[in-house]
């Protein structure tokens, strides 16, 4: 069969092909059950004893003849004699014949002299474990294509199952590329990126019952790369190249596969993930996944995670799907299945989904992410309040106990989500303030400078909720300011400084409570922002800024103290402002807003707070109502 390359084609047709195309050889071995633990059985398992094996006694008490007990009441009590009617037994041990019942201890009378007395008749197999109750000798233990628990090792041991036969572990070689790419942290240095992608399929693979096989890193030479995957297929069952599949000068893994094997499909219709290679050399399946860790987490996912499991006769497992109400709007292509991570949160009794960094090299915001959203291909964008589809990647009853924040950035708020369950989105001020009016949070973080008074967040409130009761928790006072590199070279004092030339500033986005503390300061001072080089470039936090003059893509940013000493650079005070929570009233009885509250007047918080350094405590926890 020829070489087929398509662009662009839907991932379940792209699946559906390249399975179709691949051989997998389903081999099995058998193992002690001692040593079974996790493995998938390769044929129903039988019980070669019952079990119990022998009628047993399930109680401590006397063993008898039912028939000697008939006719014994409490106004007509029985004696009877001990070797003659009954003899003393303990749990689990032997019942023997002539015996066939069990009266507990506590249920007789003992009058001394080897009689005893019983108030109640008893009746054959009472308090009994007869033969096979639990498990009868040939019946199945475990179907064909099981997981082994630890607790079906127990049921094979009390079914007489010594050993098992389990589908063998397929070996999947694990090959990252890129003369970039470094294993030891040790070796970082600017133009060099530490290799984490390798080390996700490594663990990933091991959870799924596989063998993971990871080669050092391959520098993009034409024909190194070409000599060691020839010789990873021919030492795995499956292989792995990661990087190197999209369509730059140095990518190499479609030509390699399609020299050596079949291209089937480069290039599927996901985003992140688009340019995915599904080939095949030596009868072996060959997947090029993508160098950004995002995209190589969904592309392991969505095409070798299920492929894996067809090496041990398992159907794909689906994961949970669930509904959620987008908090924002995201523009999305009309061209690809769009997979955004979001966090998750009941809001009202709705399930709301906040998106979360989209880049393909945020890998952060996998470990953040609760679920990941899907918008189908041909949807240009989504709004918000509009229903999504999200795939679960946290359980949902854990997702129903986190209190939602939506609203403004501060480092504080990683505090609060390490001593307590909170899933924090950065959208601003006014954008927590738009979450919040349609229901979309529980808390929103604001800092909003009132031009006309000098005033934080009140009037807002007063604004956007003229006909509901709310009340904002009192935050911390932050410091705000210039954000500068270290020993502030540019010697950059005050906002005229902006509009000198080689002077590159780095905004907050619309909306922000920082943004409109730069824009009133702007309006005093009668500057144009268009006199601003970098003021149209916007950032969603205070770390993002921070990190833009730390690496020198900015001269500096407004932005918080805390963010400043974190990354060793220099700031210019401006002001302190209140930063505070708003929720509406009725809300503050909610069990999670009530935590959140006593966690902010803890000491606890508060010492941890002082070491960011750039905050006060003023009111903190006090609830004004407006």
């Amino acid at each position: 069969m020829r070489d087929i390359y398509i662009d662009n084609i839907e991932i379940e047709k792209a699946k559906r092909e390249y399975y179709k195309e691949v051989s997998i050889k389903h081999e099995s071995e058998k193992l002690d059950v001692l040593d079974s633990l996790g493995r998938i059985t390769f044929k129903a398992i039988n019980a070669k004893v019952s079990s119990p094996n022998y009628n047993s006694a399930a109680m401590d008490g006397i063993q008898v003849k039912s028939s000697t007990t008939r006719g014994a009441t409490e106004s007509s009590p029985k004696t009877i004699r001990e070797g003659e009617d009954f003899l003393y037994i303990n749990t689990g041990k032997q019942i023997r014949e002539p015996y066939d019942s069990v009266i507990m201890i506590e249920d007789v009378i003992d009058l001394g002299d080897g009689q005893i007395q019983i108030l109640k008749s008893s009746y054959p197999w009472q308090h009994v474990r007869q033969i096979g109750e639990d498990i009868v000798a040939t019946e199945m233990i475990l179907a064909s294509h099981h997981r082994i628990r630890p607790i079906d090792i127990g049921a094979l041991l009390s079914g007489g199952v010594e050993s098992v036969e389990v589908y063998k572990r397929p070996r999947i070689g694990i090959l990252p590329t890129g003369s970039e790419i470094i294993e030891k942290i040790s070796d970082l240095e600017d133009g060099k990126i530490i290799d984490s992608n390798s080390r996700v399929f490594e663990n990933e693979i091991n959870i799924l019952g596989a063998i993971p096989n990871r080669y050092a890193p391959v520098k993009d030479d034409y024909q190194i790369l070409k000599d060691t995957i020839l010789k990873a297929t021919d030492e795995n069952d499956m292989l792995l190249i990661n990087a190197g599949s999209s369509a730059g000068t140095e990518d190499y893994t479609v030509k390699i596969i399609r020299e050596l094997g079949r291209v089937f499909i480069h290039g599927v219709a996901m985003k992140p993930g688009k340019p995915t290679i599904l080939g095949i050399i030596n009868d072996k399946p060959v997947i090029g996944i993508p160098g950004y860790p995002v995209s190589s987490y969904l592309v392991f996912h969505v095409f070798v995670k299920p492929l894996i499991e067809k090496y041990f006769g398992l159907e794909e497992e689906r994961k949970e799907t669930v509904e959620a109400s987008l908090s924002k709007k995201m523009v999305s292509s009309l061209k690809n299945r769009e997979l955004v991570r979001v966090n998750l949160g009941y809001v009202d009794g709705k399930l709301v989904a906040t998106p979360l960094a989209s880049g393909a090299g945020v890998t952060m915001s996998l470990v953040k992410a609760d679920g990941i959203a899907i918008i189908p291909r041909n949807v240009e964008g989504v709004d918000a309040g509009d229903r999504v589809k999200v795939e679960l990647l946290k359980p949902l009853n854990k997702i129903k106990e986190t209190l939602v924040s939506i609203g403004s950035h501060d480092l504080i708020m990683d505090i609060l989500g390490d001593m307590m369950s909170l899933t924090s989105g950065h959208v601003g001020s006014m954008g927590g303030i738009l979450a919040m009016k349609r229901g979309e949070c529980h808390i929103s973080p604001i800092h909003l400078l009132d031009e006309d008074t000098g005033e934080y967040n009140k009037s807002y409130v007063d604004k956007y909720f003229k006909d509901k009761e709310m009340a904002l928790i009192k935050g911390v006072k932050r410091q705000q300011g210039f954000i500068v590199k270290r020993g502030n070279p540019e010697d950059i004092n005050d906002f005229k400084d902006l509009t000198r030339d080689g002077i590159v500033y780095v905004n907050r986005q619309r909306g922000a409570g920082t943004r409109v503390l730069l824009d009133y300061h702007l309006k005093i001072e009668g500057i144009n922002p268009e006199d601003i080089e970098g003021y149209s470039r916007e950032l969603s936090t205070h770390m993002a800024v921070a990190t833009a003059v730390k690496t020198g893509s900015a001269s500096l940013g407004l932005g918080i103290y805390s963010a400043a000493r974190a990354l060793d650079l220099d700031f210019k005070p401006l002001t302190f402002e209140d930063y505070d929570f708003l929720v509406e009233k009725e809300k503050l009885s909610d069990e999670r807003v009530v935590q959140f509250i006593d966690i902010l007047r803890s000491d606890d918080f508060q010492d941890r707070v002082r070491e960011l350094g750039g905050y006060e405590f003023e009111n903190t926890g006090q609830v004004i109502f407006i």
